[in-house]
């Protein structure tokens, strides 16, 4: 057996069982692109072997990229056949580094199945075709996410685990609750770790004066807290976090930011969920921000997570109940009694109102029931008198409400799963704005006739449904949100099963 035959014999064996690598080397006559000593191998290899080492630096989980061993595997293969299975073993590294930089380490839907985000990846044939061709370190760098937020949330991840080197945040403050005026050792200690945590300029000042108090306000502001300056249970379950907890925040962020890498939009819509909020964004900046109500924290209310597009909005809308609602919630109450919710029309297959007299409900389950429900058009709709449709299998959008009360709640998940807007009209406004010199008349208009009408957005507007509990402000400056559904604690866990590490406190 030949060198070259030995070499290409272990690499066709090596690639066989993994359908990318063996469309790749068939493609190169089995030749390989890191063992040789060509200079151009040589800094491919050296590349890929720093990039491994430097994966931790992203977030990445040490033990799915580990370049000591495969130094080893190299130093190892001591015959042609060898050299070509360790040049696969290379390459297959190589996808593996790629695959996490480029879309994360985690398949979404399998952590949580609310999670619906479909992840752009780069197509990995494509990438091992192109990397002999290019310039390796550059490339390599080239495949995390190119967004703004990205670079942001790595500074962050710095700036925490060098905090957490030198000591955290220092003791907690062991109280329930503590406001303005108060004094004494209680007080001190929330003085101390809001000096530690960059919240207070340094004083001795051992009284809940007026600069503690806004002190107090700036962190609650940073952390979706009502800023009323009292550092109550809620807020200082907040300040006690330790930075390993905010950090894991971080690489939970992180990895979020790898799923959701593509383009935005110049103009998007984004719904953080974790912070009950909706904005208008252009050219990366917020022009327009309302509260938002989303799902309750039950498995079948969650808002699920998704992008896609808003093509049209509907004024004074009906309310086409979802099945769900109709034979959990009504069915039963209508066999009780054929006159209940009496707001809601009983509607057949084809559309027309059936007279409810003429129904026995009783005779239905929730699998045979054929009737739908409807709330027509007006103020006390369930929808408001609007509505902002970008059509999905889960049949969530953005809406106007009756219920305003709910808005003024710190959190505020209470829907059966759809987003409610606490300023719907203006949000209607700014969004015609682009299309109409006259959007607040326009609107109005077609409101006052009481008649549902479609409006279509000439220029649909991509709508990103995000959960980010850690965040960046663009002029710099981390938030951090409270994990509503649970769902940033089971991608943690996921992480860590992948090895990733949030730096334990020292000292």
């Amino acid at each position: 057996m030949s060198i070259v035959t030995g070499f290409r014999q272990g690499v066709a064996e090596a690639a066989a069982r993994d359908e990318v690598l063996s469309a790749f080397y068939r493609s190169r006559g089995f030749s390989g692109i890191w063992t040789g000593t060509e200079d151009a191998v040589i800094r491919r290899r050296n590349a890929l072997l720093a990039a491994m080492a430097e994966a931790p630096l992203h977030g990445l989980g040490a033990r799915r990229h580990d370049p000591e061993a495969m130094v080893r595997s190299l130093q190892g293969a001591s015959t042609p056949y060898d050299q070509g299975v360790a040049e696969v073993d290379m390459s297959r590294a190589f996808l593996r580094l790629a695959g996490d930089l480029n879309a994360g380490m985690l398949v979404p839907s399998t952590v949580n199945p609310h999670i619906k985000r479909a992840v752009l990846a780069a197509d990995p044939l494509a990438v091992i075709t192109v990397f002999p061709e290019e310039e390796p370190v550059a490339f390599l760098r080239g495949l995390a996410p190119s967004t703004s937020e990205y670079p942001r949330l790595l500074r962050e991840k710095m700036r925490l685990e060098e905090l957490i080197a030198s000591g955290g945040w220092g003791a907690n403050v062991a109280v329930e609750g503590l406001e303005p005026g108060q004094d004494g050792t209680t007080v001190r200690a929330l003085r101390d770790r809001l000096i530690d945590m960059g919240w207070l300029a340094p004083t001795a000042s051992a009284r809940y004066d007026d600069a503690l108090t806004q002190a107090v306000q700036r962190f609650q502001l940073a952390h979706g807290l009502a800023p009323d300056g009292v550092a109550g249970k809620g807020t200082l379950e907040q300040i006690n976090l330790s930075a390993s907890d905010r950090l894991r925040s971080v690489l939970v962020a992180l990895e979020r930011e790898r799923w959701n890498a593509a383009p935005r939009g110049a103009r998007h819509v984004w719904v953080n969920l974790t912070d009950f909020t909706a904005m208008i964004v252009d050219n990366d900046v917020p022009t327009f921000r309302t509260r938002a109500v989303i799902g309750a924290d039950a498995e079948d209310r969650q808002t699920p997570e998704f992008s896609d597009l808003m093509e049209f909005m509907v004024v004074n809308p009906s309310w086409f109940v979802p099945r769900s609602i109709i034979v959990k919630e009504y069915l039963p109450q209508l066999q009780r009694n054929p006159n209940a919710v009496g707001h809601l029309q009983v509607t057949d297959s084809s559309g027309n109102v059936v007279n409810r007299g003429a129904v026995n409900f009783a005779s239905y389950s929730a699998s045979s029931f054929p009737y739908s429900m409807r709330q027509p058009p007006g103020d006390d709709n369930a929808l408001g008198l609007v509505k902002f449709m970008f059509p999905n299998p889960w049949n969530i959008y953005l809406h106007d409400t009756p219920a305003k009360d709910l808005f003024q709640r710190e959190a505020r998940a209470f829907s059966h799963g759809c987003i409610r807007l606490q300023q719907p009209r203006d949000f209607a406004y700014h969004l015609l704005a682009r299309q109409t010199s006259d959007p607040k008349g326009e609107f109005e208009a077609k409101l006052q006739s009481r008649a549902e009408t479609r409006v279509n957005l000439e220029q649909p507007i991509p709508v990103h449904l995000e959960y980010r509990t850690a965040f960046t402000n663009v002029r710099g400056g981390l938030q951090f949100r409270r994990d509503v559904y649970g769902r940033d604690a089971q991608i943690w866990a996921a992480l860590e099963a992948e090895g990733v590490e949030a730096a334990p406190l020292q000292g």
